[in-house]
């Protein structure tokens, strides 16, 4: 497995690879745990070669202290990606990505700026900002994310769209624990008393799901959820939006199209976020 820290070693990486077949992309901000490594076997699956990206990016941390905290396994990140057959790694440092004189950034203003992302101000561009220059570093033919994180594959999926990057998305489903939790990287930080009570997530979209199929509206699902979470004194709801899928646009009253629900919640100073897809 290559390991690559500069543009050039990367770019010059992905030409040889490119002589088996088509490359696969999956960028990771590291800490990596099986979530990430079922989007490695989807882009395993369906390319020849599959690179892989480590980068916790700066711009994407409203809080310092958060971006301090962020878990940092990089010996072990390496072992699982060497094991699993990766054929490259790109590690840049903060320099590489964010040279002196950098200026621009990306932003799907609107969507960017609602949802998650009215209480998260700046998370989006950073993310659409550094994903969209590691396309342009790696020139992979297809990019795998989680869909966890809901509302970023939105976000990367109109950013593509909207600037024609040549490049496929695809979404990965969520992974989850025994106990249903969404694997996180930030799951590691939870203190043991939290780390119970964060399996409210889960039940409160199982419920919301339930209240949807038993012919609920939009609305008495929301409240479901309220009801779910204020009823475990660890967990503060920051953020529940629910959305057609179709379009991503707020859903209202008795859905009839696939509707998905995004929560985030605040379990001592981690925040922790999941998601559902709900058919009627």
């Amino acid at each position: 497995m290559l390991i690559c820290k500069t543009v050039a070693e990367v770019r010059a990486a992905v030409s040889d690879l490119r002589q088996a077949g088509s490359v696969g992309l999956v960028t990771t901000m590291g800490a990596l745990h099986p979530g990430h490594m079922a989007l490695i076997a989807a882009a395993q699956a369906d390319h020849a070669s599959v690179v892989a990206t480590i980068f916790v990016n700066p711009t994407q941390f409203g809080n310092p202290a958060d971006l301090d905290t962020y878990p940092r396994t990089e010996d072990a990140d390496l072992a699982l990606l060497r094991d699993a057959g990766v054929a490259a790694v790109f590690m840049p440092d903060a320099g590489v990505m964010y040279p002196p004189g950098d200026q621009t950034v990306v932003e799907t203003v609107a969507l960017a700026q609602s949802y998650h992302g009215a209480v998260r101000p700046g998370h989006f561009r950073g993310v659409a900002t550094v994903v969209t220059k590691l396309f342009n570093i790696v020139g992979a033919d297809a990019a795998y994310f989680g869909e966890k994180d809901y509302q970023q594959l939105a976000v990367i999926r109109r950013m593509v769209a909207d600037l024609f990057i040549p490049i496929a998305i695809h979404g990965v489903p969520t992974v989850r624990e025994d106990d249903g939790l969404a694997m996180s990287s930030r799951n590691v930080r939870l203190t043991p008393g939290d780390r119970a009570a964060a399996r409210v997530l889960h039940r409160a979209l199982r419920a919301a799901e339930d209240t949807i199929h038993r012919g609920g509206t939009v609305q008495e699902a929301v409240q479901t959820i309220h009801e779910i979470v204020a009823d475990e004194p660890r967990a503060t709801l920051t953020g529940l939006d629910i959305v057609n899928v179709a379009d991503f646009t707020p859903a209202t009253g008795d859905p009839t199209a696939p509707i998905g629900i995004m929560i985030s919640a605040q379990f001592g100073d981690v925040l922790l976020i999941d998601q559902k897809e709900i058919d009627p």
